[in-house]
């Protein structure tokens, strides 16, 4: 994607998602605001790669520059994934994401602990209208409570996890 490209919306989403990093940099993200060299030290990349990847996320709308600081007499950039920034994806950019999601769970589940606790599930229901609203509005609420309790990675006294919701409605056969 070149960096100059006025899309909007999803279509400029999905192609900033286009690469395996670029997930990982936005979970990185969630828990604290991130400069590229910080980007760049925890996920062992150089650091005009993570910058790269930081301002094609950037030119796709899901992260945001949460602020400046001079660093060495220049000014480092701090990035901050914020779950509303995305806005309103089509349904076509929707179903392009879930594959990204899906490679990102399978690189997560190999460094996962499963000595620990977790949770898993999976299924098509059939459930009636509102109460499929009621459920998907209480697991949004969880997945928000999740990114606000978000830290930076490795602080004290916190634990890695890994969270991957998607919840979608089946087309009627």
């Amino acid at each position: 994607m070149s960096l100059g490209d006025a899309e909007s919306g999803g279509t400029a989403a999905l192609r900033a998602l286009a690469h395996p990093v670029r997930l990982q940099i936005m979970s990185l993200l969630t828990g604290a605001a991130l400069t590229a060299a910080e980007v760049a030290r925890e996920l062992g990349i150089t650091h005009a790669n993570a910058s790269y990847h930081l301002r094609n996320l950037q030119s796709g709308g899901l992260i945001a520059v949460a602020g400046e600081e001079k660093i060495r007499g220049g000014v480092a950039k701090r990035y901050r994934y914020d779950t509303g920034c995305w806005g309103k994806p089509g349904p076509e950019d929707k179903r392009a994401l879930y594959p990204a999601a899906a490679n990102e769970l399978i690189r997560r589940s190999a460094q996962g602990n499963w000595s620990g606790t977790g949770v898993l599930g999976d299924g098509e229901f059939w459930i009636d209208p509102l109460k499929w609203q009621e459920i998907r509005d209480r697991i949004a609420s969880a997945l928000r409570d999740l990114h606000d309790a978000a830290q930076p990675p490795r602080t004290p006294g916190t634990v890695r996890t890994s969270t991957t919701i998607a919840l979608f409605e089946m087309r009627s056969e």
